[in-house]
């Protein structure tokens, strides 16, 4: 039978462990607890997913899936499971995102999450990292963004965002990543203030406008305009992107001549087809880039020999003339070139033995030019049936 002694000492264990309970729950920061319940009641698992499954709250939060705390204050919140395949959230973000006031990285994994971005997330002072791409969201990027002054990566691409991209975003002096590609943007490209921008993505919108000397920083390494509806000449801001690696300004209505000096930057691919790009090309030295395609412009002139060290190029459906270089056929023969189209100028000749034999590897397409091509290779379907351009067209281009 147990004594008085026994039942004080059982009152005591239990005092302790339910005061240890009260401490586990008194670990977070109340004004932060509070926000991640709000946040929670406004989003769900899709099916598929259970990352909502340790989020029970009379556990300490900061044990919760996704959510890292420094101290008693969340300082990270990576919503849903980030393995590849999973079904991702639904819902909304709840405005009370804006109270975990140490929040340093907010991401959201694609899922179904729609409404328009909380104007509260301009609370947030010490966020450096934005990332919610592949989901719904829709409305305007909030200007109040550029209250951020830490921010430093910005990624909401492949939503339904509409409107212009705030002038008031260019200003914010951290800015490393800019990923805005594939929604509803309109308007111009802001003038971008950061020294420290590298990677500057905002294909596939209804962007317009014209690119000046000085709207993007010398800092860029990854640029990517494409599937937009910018417009006038763009030499003067890309000889200043002396770092670029990655270049694509395809499918725009950009005029005007490509500088030569782009072809020494340290890139790997070139995207610069379906514009309105004139002029000759005049490479400084020898391009040892991987991809360059100029096809589908309204250059001009002879094609230069220092295109002949190009793995894959592309310069049809152009207005070049004269002989093609006979170190292109070298290149060929050696397989160095794996992809060579030339078809839709208005080239007069090329120094190859019709018996030679093209690697399997490279592809060459010569035709709907001023000769006829001496040797038959494949070419794309949308070259057309035609072989040769016609005669009265070669002529009225000499003339």
């Amino acid at each position: 039978m147990a004594s008085p002694r026994d039942f004080r000492l059982l009152g005591l264990l239990g005092l302790c462990f339910f005061q240890y309970n009260l401490l586990v729950l008194a670990i977070l920061n109340p004004v932060d607890f509070l926000a991640l319940q709000s946040i929670r009641k406004a989003l769900e698992d899709l099916p598929g997913s259970n990352f909502f499954a340790s989020w029970d709250f009379t556990s300490d939060p900061c044990n919760f899936a996704g959510v890292y705390c420094d101290s008693d204050k969340v300082i990270s919140l990576n919503l849903g499971d980030p393995r590849a395949g999973s079904p991702g959230l639904s819902g909304r973000i709840d405005p009370a995102i804006g109270k975990l006031s140490s929040l340093a990285e907010l991401s959201v994994v694609p899922g179904r999450i729609f409404g328009a971005l909380p104007q509260t997330l301009s609370q947030l002072k010490n966020l450096r990292f934005l990332a919610i791409s592949r989901n719904y969201l829709s409305g305007q990027i909030p200007a109040s963004l550029s209250e951020l002054r830490n921010l430093r990566t910005l990624d909401l691409s492949f939503n339904q965002l509409a409107g212009e991209i705030p002038r008031t975003i260019g200003t914010l002096p951290e800015l490393t990543n800019v990923i805005l590609g594939h929604n509803r943007l309109t308007g111009p490209v802001p003038l971008f203030l950061s020294h420290t921008l590298t990677r500057l993505d905002l294909k596939h919108n209804d962007l317009s406008g014209s690119i000046g000397p000085d709207s993007l920083p010398p800092s860029l390494q990854y640029l990517s305009l494409s599937w937009n509806r910018f417009t006038g000449a763009v030499d003067r801001a890309l000889t200043r992107m002396n770092r670029l690696n990655y270049l694509d300004l395809s499918m725009n209505q950009f005029s005007g001549p490509i500088p030569g000096r782009i072809f020494t930057f340290p890139i790997n691919n070139i995207q610069l087809q379906r514009n309105q790009f004139s002029g000759p090309v005049q490479p400084a030295d020898q391009v040892t880039i991987q991809t360059v395609d100029l096809s589908y412009n309204r250059l001009s002139g002879q094609i230069p020999p220092t295109f002949s060290t190009v793995q894959n190029l592309y310069l049809n459906n152009n207005r070049f003339t004269g002989q093609v270089p006979g170190s292109f056929v070298d290149q060929l023969l050696a397989a160095s070139i794996q992809t060579l189209y030339l078809q839709h100028n208005y080239l007069t000749g090329i120094q190859i033995n019709p018996t030679a034999e093209i690697p399997l590897s490279s592809s060459l397409c010569l035709q709907y030019n001023c000769m006829v091509p001496p040797v038959q290779t494949p070419c794309p379907l949308k070259s057309g049936k035609q072989k040769t351009r016609p005669t009265e067209q070669c002529n009225e281009w000499k003339g």
